[in-house]
C-alpha cells in the first residue's frame, strides 16, 4: 500500500475520532444510548492520554441517528458525551469537542459522515486546524470517506477493517486506536 506522505505532527495537526467502534464497543442490535451501554475499548483511555500530548486538538465526529429516529433524545446524547469526556479527562486525556449528527441517512444532512459538515464546523471553531496535517480515525467506509474528502490522513481501525473500505480511502490500518497512537508517539 502506498502512503501519500510521511506522517508528521505539526501545530495544525488535529485528531478526529469516530466514536462507536473506535472509542467504545458497538452494541450488537441497536445504539449506544446510555452509560450502561457504553464500554470503552481496551487501551482507549491510555491512548487518549498519550494523544493529548501529541495533538493540538482532539475531536469526536459521530453519526448518531438514534436521535433523529426518536430512539433517544438530544439531551440524553449530550449527557452521554459529557460523561464520556469526563471519563477521558479523569484518565488524563481530553476531547476538545464532540460533534454529532442526529439525522438518519435518509435526511441527507451536510453534517452526516461521509459529508464534511462536522469537520468544517471543527475548523471554524478551531482555526488552527489544518486538514492536510490532521488524522481521521474510524472503523467504517463513511469515516474514511469523510477524512479523505477533507484531505486528512485516514486510519481504519478494527480486526476486520480490510473489508470495510477501499484502499484509495485508507492510508493505514490498525487493530486498535492504541496501536495507532503508539506509532504516532514515536514520530
Amino acid at each position: 500500500m502506498k502512503y501519500r506522505a510521511v506522517w508528521r505532527l505539526t501545530a495544525g495537526s488535529a485528531l478526529f475520532l469516530d466514536r462507536d467502534g473506535v472509542l467504545n464497543r458497538c452494541v450488537e442490535a441497536g445504539y449506544v444510548g446510555t452509560r450502561d451501554d457504553f464500554e470503552f475499548l481496551p487501551g482507549v483511555l491510555e491512548a487518549l492520554k498519550t494523544a493529548a500530548g501529541l495533538f493540538r486538538h482532539i475531536f469526536v465526529v459521530t453519526n448518531q441517528p438514534a436521535v433523529g429516529k426518536g430512539l433517544m433524545t438530544a439531551e440524553a446524547l449530550e449527557a452521554l458525551h459529557v460523561w464520556m469526556c469526563d471519563e477521558i479527562q479523569r484518565a488524563g486525556g481530553r476531547i476538545d469537542r464532540v460533534y454529532s449528527c442526529p439525522e438518519p441517512k435518509e435526511a441527507h444532512s451536510f453534517d452526516r459522515k461521509p459529508a464534511v459538515g462536522m469537520g468544517l464546523r471543527a475548523q471554524k471553531a478551531f482555526p488552527s486546524v489544518v486538514f492536510a496535517e490532521s488524522f481521521m480515525v474510524g472503523d467504517t467506509r463513511t469515516d474514511m470517506a469523510f477524512g479523505h474528502r477533507l484531505g486528512m490522513h485516514t486510519v481504519l481501525i478494527g480486526h476486520q477493517a480490510a473489508a470495510l473500505a477501499p484502499p484509495c480511502l485508507v492510508e493505514r490500518r490498525y487493530d486498535r486506536l492504541a496501536d495507532f497512537i503508539n506509532v504516532m508517539a514515536t514520530i
